[in-house]
């Protein structure tokens, strides 16, 4: 029986190569391997000897050759295929055991040439990989070596690899090249600056972690980062307290850091499931907290916060004796850390790079039943603006405006946001109408439209007003400007409506449907 053994990642490989060689298995190897083998006193056949052809190109070419690959793939079943060995002086290749240039730790490198990302692409390795899975009934194929152990204690037990085993070690080869063609394309593809959606999509992601279970107990889930540094994503940070994240602690976290990427200035957010609930923004970080907590202080129970600050001791005092799921910040103030540890259960989170957007062409992604639906994700808040009424915006009311404008971006639709003094009042998220979504955000915010807060409020909608019934409710609730996209046949009923009322109301041009 023969093993080639061909890998960039030697992790295991000299102990491996051992206990196939006890077995009496003849070892054959190429280039840095067969150095490593050798000098690790393996008796291993360099791969020339095999083909009787020297390697090439700079090593470019070594495996590509007949005598590999026809021992690779010949199926010992078939009297005609041992024939034509035979007549060839071709020996079978039982073992084969590659993995491949490091093209992701080149591509990832600070200051990495083009050409030299290309020049780690591998093209023997995924060839011999193919070969050896598609013929996997008669050849075993590793390419992770935490398989080593599985094989090895299958030809130390049973005399041979397992079928069953053979089947796995197949699927996972054939993941494994799938996800390092991807990697090449996407590169390919970002060096081109090419942002159209591509004709065939194929995207790769590495696993970080499974997980309990998805949306629902009965739901299996695990969490997956795309290849690259990632920074600002959920996937980077740094756990310093409480229980595994869930599938709905990432998901909804990850709308709630989407919202908070749209402010420089100091801003909380807190979320509850995939809604923000209350956001504030401040001179300092404490006086945002106190805002985002004091917009909505019954639906932060059990939700999450995201801070784009580092975490004070006041806000630490004040947090703790609430139930919360998540929160992340980009550094803790140590006493602080210290108190927010007393919650065993919070899970509480470090991303230095919180505030690091998501590239403008990254795509969104909705899987739907036999396909899915993809975009590039709503990178915009908005181009131009026109101020429509008699009554214009004061310089705070704008403020406010585009302050509230960003929150109802990230509302599900149909959404409304109020706020003042860059304070969310109220948020109506997920209705079937706009009206229900408006009286919504207005009841959410009653507490302090109680208290006079609300008066001078602004209002904003991430789609059109299709009547005037939503400037009717917002003039009851003291507001006093309004944001929205524009574009409904009906916009001069919803214009007129606002005149009347001596309301201003500000048209973007631009929606921002969250489905």
């Amino acid at each position: 029986m023969k093993a080639l053994i061909s890998v960039s990642d030697k992790t295991g490989i000299v102990e491996f190569a051992k206990r196939l060689e006890k077995k009496g298995i003849e070892i054959i190897s190429t280039g840095g391997t067969y150095k490593k083998l050798k000098e690790e006193g393996i008796k291993v056949k360099e791969i020339s000897e095999l083909t009787g052809f020297p390697e090439c190109l700079d090593g470019r070419v070594k495996t590509l050759h007949p005598a590999v690959h026809a021992g690779i793939l010949a199926r010992r079943d078939k009297e005609e295929h041992r024939k034509q060995l035979k007549e060839l002086k071709i020996d079978t290749i039982d073992f084969v055991v590659v993995n491949l240039y490091p093209f992701k730790q080149t591509i990832l490198k600070e200051g990495v040439t083009q050409e030299e990302a290309v020049e780690n692409i591998d093209i023997g390795g995924p060839t011999m990989l193919r070969s050896a899975a598609k013929n996997y009934k008669h050849v075993t194929v590793i390419t992770n070596p935490e398989d080593y152990d599985i094989v090895l204690k299958e030809l130390e037990e049973q005399g041979e690899v397992s079928q069953e085993t053979k089947f796995r070690l197949m699927q996972t080869v054939f993941e494994h090249t799938a996800n390092y063609d991807a990697m090449i394309a996407n590169y390919i593809k970002e060096q081109r600056k090419d942002e159209s959606l591509p004709e065939k999509l194929t995207l790769t992601y590495e696993k970080v972690q499974d997980m309990r279970y998805g949306e629902n107990p009965h739901q299996k889930a695990a969490l997956y980062k795309e290849i690259g540094k990632c920074e600002g994503s959920l996937t980077t940070a740094k756990q310093l307290n409480g229980k595994e994240l869930s599938f709905n602690n990432i998901n909804d976290t990850n709308g709630a850091l989407e919202l908070l990427k749209e402010f420089e200035e100091p801003t909380v957010v807190a979320c509850k499931h995939g809604n923000p609930c209350g956001v504030g923004s401040s001179s300092n970080i404490y006086e945002a907290w106190k805002k985002a907590y004091q917009a909505d202080k019954t639906s932060i129970f059990g939700g999450i916060v995201v801070v784009n600050r580092q975490v004070s001791v006041a806000m630490a005092e004040e947090m703790k004796d609430i139930f919360l799921e998540v929160i992340v910040a980009p550094s803790y103030e140590p006493q602080a850390l210290e108190i927010l540890k007393q919650k065993k259960n919070v899970r509480i989170l470090e991303l230095p790079d919180v505030c690091v957007k998501q590239k403008e062409n990254a795509y969104d992604i909705k899987k739907i039943n036999g396909g899915a639906i993809v975009q590039t994700i709503d990178s915009k808040l908005l181009d131009e603006y026109e101020v429509v009424t008699n009554a214009k915006p004061t310089k705070e009311q704008m403020e406010d405006l585009l302050f509230t404008w960003k929150i109802v971006k990230y509302v599900k639709s149909n959404g409304i946001a109020i706020g003042k003094a860059k304070q969310s009042i109220g948020i109506g998220p997920g209705q079937v109408n706009r009206i229900w979504a408006t009286k919504q955000a207005i009841e959410h915010g009653e507490e302090l439209i109680e208290k006079g807060i609300t008066n001078g409020a602004v209002l904003a909608s991430d789609a059109f007003f299709p009547f005037s019934d939503c400037v009717e409710e917002a003039h009851k609730a003291g507001i006093k400007a309004i944001i929205q996209p524009g574009g409904s046949i009906k916009d001069q009923d919803s214009i007129d409506k606002c005149n009347e009322y001596g309301i201003a109301m500000v048209f973007t041009k631009m929606r921002h449907f969250k489905h």
